[in-house]
């Protein structure tokens, strides 16, 4: 922790949240600061942009989108960022805060990693990057200062997307151009042509693993540009020619991610990724886990700051003095052994032809990027064409100005110098970043929720309302309806169904079957009737129901019961039986009893109803004795 010098920013609260504590680190693009996040009540890290970068427009643009780009991706080895703002003059991220240290400070201390700890810590670096890639997004500034061991064994990649924002900063672009990176892990086409591709992270991976199997980087130079030319026409060592007991297998790794040629390596970090995983199971573990002895003490020298490096501002020739295109002592002796073309080069060199740092080899004519921004990619390709140029689309990102499909930035940026035959990198727009309102009417309202924030919007105010076609718990309507296209986090406010809405339940009981039931779907509810014999209610009258009253859904049933009246009984047969006899069978099967006497013994001749006929009770019963 840098304890060192009084900073000013310390104490502070940027945008009304973030408290900045204890400086942690400064680099060559911002200083980071252990900070709490007052809103959520976390400690986070806030890397603040240095102020000659903050003051510039059009770098505080371009990083932002770099910001947003780096912020969606979302990947265990990738430390995260949380916000992106300014505060006056001070531009800052908000980033998730890893306590350990950096591969810097591991190889500081160890020196040379065996292959197995080399790989362990390439592996999940290479995941990160790959998922960059995936993305559409490329690093630019793979170093050991921004892999960062967290305390509890995780590796984590940071800085994803800044290199490319300042690559874009007015201020650090001259006329001549400049070159932007740690130039110890620059890839040649980074060098020569400043363009950079998933296969420039794959080259400063290649770097990153020679480093950690040696313990020191493969270039040496007194001067940036020594280091700088040496990428461009030197082919990286094998490890093993510094540590003997490096496997040829991981030799051969380092050789096909650093190759000069980008089509040479793998396409990117998921490729070359699935190459480290193949070594490393066909090595033994003898093999993995050797170190070579003489280089594992050496230290892996100091950190490496992100620098813009200016190589190509004329100045005047002395004496003696070959300019920036100068190559180290070292390899300007070895091209004097390499005959007359060798040595043609060196002059060419010498007297300061190229006038830019990547114009090593030969002499190239220059021309001016064209202004190509509002563009078309049609229009832009012919307008490019007119100068001898073409053009090709670095990537695509959203505007609320730009039309969709129309040029919002270059690189090189209009005015700046190219080669002629150069290619103009595109950044088209999407136009403004909208998103549709699903069809949500009959969702339920966590499927409604779930399907707006996986289209970027998310839930406003919720009504309910009452509906016969809804089920209740689902969604009636939105506002905006679906089809609308809204700002990505935009509230869209639903109306949540509570099914029918309840009606009164009349009071039927005592009443005829027939009007109980008109009375009853006049409510809009639904009627289910169950007869039932009763002694004390007329037939076809309602006993009971159910619900009894109060409130019920419209289209509901209420449950009647309607009386059939009194049990039906069977006459019993009297006939042949003596009347006083056939009047006690009679009255104690509940029936009454008439006795139509005619002269005679006394005898039932015959009976009405008729035996075995079912008749309520209390029935009268005549019967016929002579």
């Amino acid at each position: 922790m840098d304890t060192t010098v009084t900073d000013a920013l310390v104490g502070r609260v940027l945008d009304g949240r973030y408290r900045v504590g204890a400086r942690l680190a400064r680099g060559g693009m911002a200083t980071v600061y252990e900070a709490h996040d007052a809103r959520l009540d976390r400690t986070i890290a806030l890397k603040v942009m240095h102020p000659n970068l903050a003051q510039d427009e059009e770098f505080v643009s371009r990083f932002i989108r770099e910001a947003h780009s780096a912020a969606r991706l979302s990947h265990p080895n990738v430390v995260a960022v949380y916000d992106q703002g300014a505060d006056g003059g001070t531009v800052f991220l908000a980033m998730e805060l890893v306590r350990g240290r950096t591969l810097r400070d591991l190889m500081r201390e160890r020196g040379a990693l065996s292959g197995r700890q080399a790989i362990d810590v390439l592996e999940p670096v290479l995941a990160a990057l790959g998922a960059a890639h995936q993305a559409g997004i490329v690093h630019r500034d793979v170093k050991p200062e921004n892999v960062l061991l967290s305390e509890d064994g995780r590796i984590k990649v940071a800085d994803f997307g800044l290199a490319r924002a300042v690559t874009g900063a007015s201020t650090h672009t001259t006329a001549n151009g400049v070159l932007m990176g740690t130039v110890a892990y620059l890839s040649p086409e980074q060098v020569e042509r400043g363009v950079a591709d998933p296969r420039s992270d794959v080259y400063a991976a290649g770097i990153l693993l020679y480093e950690m199997l040696t313990g020191s980087k493969p270039y040496d130079g007194e001067s940036a540009i020594q280091i700088a030319y040496r990428h461009v026409h030197d082919d990286v060592p094998a490890p093993s020619l510094a540590v003997p007991g490096v496997p040829a297998e991981l030799d051969a790794l380092v050789a096909r991610a650093t190759a000069r040629d980008p089509d040479r390596r793998p396409g990117d970090a998921k490729a070359f990724l699935g190459e480290v995983t193949a070594t490393k199971r066909s090595l033994s573990d003898g093999e993995l886990d050797a170190l070579g002895p003489a280089l594992a003490a050496i230290p892996s020298g100091r950190a490496e700051p992100t620098l813009v490096v200016q190589l190509d501002r004329p100045r005047p020739a002395r004496r003696g003095d070959t300019g920036p295109l100068s190559a180290p002592p070292e390899a300007t002796k070895r091209r004097r052994s390499r005959g007359p073309l060798a040595l043609l080069l060196v002059l060419a060199l010498a007297l300061g032809l190229s006038g830019a740092a990547w114009f090593y080899a030969a002499v190239l004519t220059k021309t001016t990027t064209p202004s190509l921004l509002k563009l078309t990619r049609a229009e832009a390709k012919d307008r490019a064409a007119s100068s001898g140029l073409e053009v090709t689309v670095d990537e695509r990102t959203y505007d609320e100005v730009v039309p969709a499909g129309s040029v919002l930035a270059t690189n090189p940026r209009g005015g700046q110098s190219i080669d002629k035959g150069g290619t103009v990198g595109l950044v088209l727009s999407l136009g403004p970043e909208r998103y549709e309102v699903p069809g949500l009417r009959g969702r339920t309202e966590d499927v409604a929720r779930r399907m707006l924030e996986d289209t970027n919007l998310v839930v406003g105010s919720s009504d309910r309302k009452f509906s016969l076609k809804i089920d209740k718990g689902a969604v009636i309507s939105s506002d905006p309806k679906a089809g609308v296209s809204l700002k990505p986090g935009t509230a869209v406010a639903l109306v949540i169904s509570d099914g029918p809405k309840p009606v009164a339940v009349p009071n039927v009981v005592g009443q005829p079957v027939e009007d109980a039931t008109k009375a009853i779907q006049a409510e809009g509810l639904k009627t289910a009737v169950r007869e039932k014999f009763n002694d004390t209610v007329p037939p076809g009258t309602v006993i009971s129901q159910n619900p009894t009253g109060g409130t019920a859904d419209k289209s509901s049933i209420v449950n009647l019961v309607v009386s059939k009246g009194p049990p039906l009984v069977a006459v019993p047969d009297v006939k042949g039986r003596p009347v006083a006899e056939a009047q006690a069978t009679l009255e104690g099967a509940g029936f009454s009893v008439n006795a139509v006497a005619i002269p005679g013994p006394g005898i039932v001749r015959t009976q009405s109803p008729g035996a075995g006929e079912e008749k309520p009770k209390g029935t009268q019963v005549t019967v016929y004795v002579f």
